[in-house]
């Protein structure tokens, strides 16, 4: 800074030389008396020196303004601001204090972004490990806390080994796996990410335990099977108990009523119907837990829909015309799918009129076969793929369960909705991955 105050003053110095040296010459060599002369010396003097002092001020304040601006923008200190002119100075000190406001709005940005995602990741219930180059523990969440058994000021620094996490930084970024930790055991889902920090590579590791969701899921499975079950069983007991209840009561009469043959016969007639359909009731289950792997073999989809249509006798099915489309299937599994949910469709439209009616579209990855009815519509979607839950009077209950089955064997989707208004009734959608065959 010093060195460039002195060049501005050497350098007006330097730009009045001439006239020093002009002046010099009219003083010394010309006929002038000795006042004259130390007057006129001592004048020269006393400007030149308070010029020096002008130059110096005008220069160096501004600058050492503009260093005390850049000093304090370097240690983030983003107060200060500083006042300028309309000349160059001014117009530079303008341009730093807008590059001070820029850097003050993203540093407080990124403090309130940081804020937020340590928010996330306390709420998460994914347990969050980031280690460092060393795999030393540099953050880790609650989550992570409670499946390690100990507090982050404990577990910070700690190597991966220390912590029993060393195994989960190599192999496959994405992988399930059996945990074993004081806080925690069961089946996670792990996900490995790599990030640089200053340049440095650091790895972020999380862990979301799958075995509570299975389990919950199970559990609400059980409950919806065992009710539907509960339902169907007492429905064949119930009479099954009150017929052979009233049987016994016939027989331990002396004498016994007239037409007391008939009414046996007849409840025991009651009591077989009621064991025959539990017994089908129980092959039906079988049959739903036995559905075999899928035998992926060249399928026309034209020709399946139009057979399938022709199975149903009760109405006239409409194919609408679509693209000549083979892909690898399973024929048979995929001609019962279609089989129930065109089933399905001539039920409700037997129930209301109208039509039913099979379409397909083919994508470049994909084909959509979709079955269309005019019924009621569906009331409710919850237990539709419920086992064993039916709304028709004589159903299994375990048609569009095997339905669904049969596309996720497939890598397909089954999905049932109701027709966009006005219309009514429903649309079941097919979904079937494009395989060359």
């Amino acid at each position: 800074m010093r060195r460039l105050e002195h060049r501005v003053v050497f350098g007006a110095f330097a730009s009045l030389a001439p006239l020093l040296i002009a002046g010099a010459w009219l003083l010394f060599f010309e006929e002038q008396s000795t006042a004259t002369r130390w007057t006129v010396s001592i004048f020269a003097l006393l400007s030149f020196a308070i010029m020096a002092a002008v130059v110096r001020a005008q220069i160096g304040y501004p600058l050492r303004t503009l260093a005390n601006l850049i000093s304090a923008v370097r240690e983030e200190d983003y107060s200060i601001r500083v006042r300028g002119g309309n000349d160059s100075m001014g117009e530079v000190a303008r341009e730093l204090n807008l590059l001070t406001r820029m850097l003050r709005d993203r540093r407080l940005g990124d403090r309130e972004g940081a804020a937020l995602v340590r928010a996330v990741l306390e709420h998460i219930d994914s347990a969050i490990f980031t280690f460092d180059n060393r795999w030393q523990l540099r953050l880790v969440n609650r989550a992570g806390e409670r499946l390690l058994g100990r507090s982050a000021e404990q577990l910070h620094a700690r190597s991966a080994a220390d912590v029993g996490l060393e195994t989960f930084l190599t192999g496959d970024d994405a992988r399930t796996a059996e945990v074993v930790l004081p806080g925690g055991h069961g089946k996670f889902r792990i996900r490995r990410t790599i990030f640089r920090e200053n340049g440095v590579p650091h790895v972020m590791l999380s862990m979301s335990d799958l075995s509570r969701t299975l389990r919950e899921e199970e559990r609400q499975a059980w409950q919806r099977l065992l009710r539907v079950l509960s339902h169907e069983l007492n429905n064949s007991l119930a009479p099954i108990q009150s017929i052979a209840g009233s049987l016994a009561s016939i027989l331990a009469r002396d004498p016994r009523p007239d037409g007391w043959q008939d009414d046996a016969q007849h409840g025991l007639q009651v009591i077989g119907e009621r064991a025959g359909g539990l017994t089908r009731f129980l092959q039906t289950y079988s049959q739903l837990a036995r559905l075999p792997r899928p035998d992926l073999r060249p399928m026309d989809v034209d020709d399946t829909v139009r057979r399938v249509a022709g199975l149903e006798t009760r109405i006239v099915v409409n194919v609408a015309p679509g693209p000549p489309v083979t892909i690898n299937a399973d024929g048979d599994q995929i001609e019962q799918l279609l089989i129930n949910l065109v089933r399905n469709g001539a039920d409700a439209v037997l129930e209301t009129g109208g039509e039913v009616t099979v379409s397909w579209n083919a994508a470049a990855d994909s084909v959509e076969i979709t079955v269309v009815d005019d019924g009621a519509g569906i009331s409710g979607t919850a237990n539709l793929f419920v086992p064993f839950f039916t709304t028709k009077p004589g159903g299994t209950g375990i048609g569009l369960t095997l339905a669904r089955q049969i596309a996720e064997a497939h890598d397909g989707v089954l999905t049932l909705s109701n027709r966009p208004a006005p219309a009514r009734g429903t649309i079941a959608r097919l979904l079937l991955p494009m395989r060359a065959p």
